[in-house]
């Protein structure tokens, strides 16, 4: 057993450390050295979704689709999971743990493994980055993710996920756009293009105009561009904000809490406002923060 937990640490290992990142890889090298043994049949209820997914938003109909396939076939691969105090935390597979809750299974194969927090994110990061399709700024914030991680350049990442560099600057440059801005991105209502000329333009009060704009108008891209290169209350100087100026401070800190915490965060006026969907969901935060309710 000691020599197959050896083998499965080289294969993360040698996940991050290839020229080509490839989850596909890692995966197989963990389902290659387990055993029967090693998978075990989970509850569904005692699996919490990986507080470093990077993923907020799932096609229901794919969900659907699969959900279907499971109940005629079942699971075909397990999930891999951490056990954690309460239950168990999931590393990888959650659109598979969606569909079977969904085609109403009451357990799911898993692979139980220790990994560490930083790993579990890493993890996540890249089974999306490779096997979803994220919305632009849930891509921005899986490129953030591991830069961060692995300490690496946007060069190298580029080169890593086979991406131009200037592809992953202007996917890290929507990061800097305002919160409201970005979740109607993160809801695909602005597409990637829409989002890419915003967040070239500095004053967030047009911004958000422009923002809004392209959804009751449903303005193309191309509108876009041209109202924005001809608009000339856009190249004028943009008159100093200082609430604006102390608000953007906190930007990383918002983004490095969201990465933490698993849901959006926002900071301003001298408070910091954590959002949740449920009590499960509130329970999973709490948890992170190491805050203990009686």
């Amino acid at each position: 057993m000691e020599q197959k937990k050896k083998a499965l640490g080289r294969g993360l290992e040698q996940l991050f450390s290839s020229e080509i990142l490839d989850f596909d890889s890692f995966e197989n090298n963990i389902m290659e050295n387990a055993t029967e043994s090693d998978i075990k049949e989970l509850p569904v209820n005692e699996i919490r979704p990986n507080p470093y997914q990077p993923r907020k938003t799932f096609n229901q109909e794919a969900l659907d689709e699969l959900a279907e396939s499971i109940k005629n076939y079942g699971v075909f691969q397990p999930i891999i999971v951490k056990k954690s105090i309460k239950g168990y935390d999931l590393v990888a597979g959650e659109r598979r743990l969606r569909a079977s809750k969904l085609a109403g299974l009451e357990t799911i194969p898993a692979i139980i493994k220790d990994f560490s927090d930083s790993q579990m994110r890493e993890i996540a990061l890249l089974e999306n980055l490779q096997r979803e399709n994220l919305t632009a700024i849930e891509l921005a914030w899986a490129y953030k993710g591991i830069i961060d991680s692995l300490h690496i350049k946007q060069e190298e990442l580029a080169e890593k996920i086979g991406k131009s560099r200037s592809h992953v600057t202007n996917t890290l440059g929507l990061l800097r756009l305002p919160n409201d801005v970005q979740d109607m991105i993160l809801d695909n209502k602005i597409s990637m293009g829409h989002a890419r000329v915003l967040s070239k333009m500095e004053d967030e009060n047009q911004i958000e105009e422009f923002a809004h704009k392209i959804i009751d108008d449903n303005m193309s891209v191309r509108d876009l561009e041209n109202m924005t290169s001809t608009n000339t209350d856009i190249k004028k100087k943009i008159p100093i904000n200082r609430k604006r100026i102390v608000e953007t401070n906190f930007k990383y800190v918002e983004n490095e809490l969201k990465e933490v915490l698993g849901t959006k965060v926002r900071i301003g006026d001298k408070k910091i406002e954590i959002f949740f969907d449920s009590s499960a969901d509130l329970d999973r935060i709490l948890e992170i923060m190491n805050i203990k309710i009686k």
